[in-house]
Formats: C-alpha cells, sequence, structure tokens
C-alpha cells in the first residue's frame, strides 16, 4: 500500500452532513414523537404459573456401573411425547445424554439444579429427593 495518503477522514468531515432519508416522501404518515414526552414503560402483568404437580429429582448411581444419573420422577397425567420433550430441552440445557426410560426421565451426570429450573419453567414443582 505505501504509496500516497489514501485515508479516509473518521472527523465527521463534510460527507457525513447529508442526510440519506431527506428526500424520502411520508406519504402522510405520522411525525416523531416529541423528545420531552415521558415514555411510560409496558405494563407487566404478572402471570401466576400453574402448578402442574410435584416432580421429584434425584441422582443415582447404583446399577449403572459407577456412572451418575439425575432422575426426574412422579409424573402424573403427562404424556410421553411431552416427557420426551422436556429431557430434550434439559438435555440441550446441560450439553449432555439421557433420555425417558419407563416413565422418568434420565440425564446423564447431576444436573439437578439444570433440570430444576427447565422443570419449573414449564410450570412443576420441584423437590429434590433422596441424598
Amino acid at each position: 500500500m505505501g504509496k500516497g495518503n489514501k485515508r479516509v477522514s473518521t472527523d465527521g468531515g463534510d460527507g457525513l452532513s447529508s442526510n440519506p432519508f431527506g428526500g424520502l416522501d411520508l406519504g402522510g404518515l405520522p411525525s416523531a414523537p416529541e423528545a420531552s414526552s415521558p415514555v411510560r414503560p409496558a405494563k407487566e402483568e404478572k402471570t401466576a404459573k400453574k402448578n402442574r404437580g410435584r416432580l421429584d429429582v434425584k441422582c443415582e448411581k447404583a446399577g449403572r456401573g459407577g456412572k451418575t444419573v439425575t432422575v426426574v420422577s412422579g409424573w402424573k397425567g403427562i404424556a410421553n411425547e411431552e416427557k420426551q420433550v422436556l429431557a430434550k430441552s434439559i438435555q440441550k440445557r446441560c450439553g449432555v445424554g439421557g433420555a425417558v426410560k419407563n416413565g422418568n426421565i434420565e440425564i446423564q451426570g447431576d444436573k439437578r439444579e439444570e433440570a430444576k429450573a427447565v422443570l419449573e419453567d414449564a410450570g412443576f414443582r420441584v423437590v429434590f429427593a433422596g441424598g
């Protein structure tokens, strides 16, 4: 590059003073709101989460070759398809594998806190069971 001074000025010079939208026809659009008018924040609606039941979340190690597994049990009236969706979202949040076996969600590793957060967002009351 070395030859000549081909630098672009960044001091705001004359080239930046034109308004590219100045010549547009507003076509009956309302003008911009006044800067002095107070902006009211949107009303925060309290959405009461529906309690969909109690779920027990526990860690198990027995019979799994020494591997720790987080088990979510206590499902009442929940379809297997919804369990599959919840299992997938827990797996995604934790970054681990898992499955739905015998009507329970099993997640690899000790992921009780992450599972609790996902299940509470879905409206369940989560209780840690066991030690």
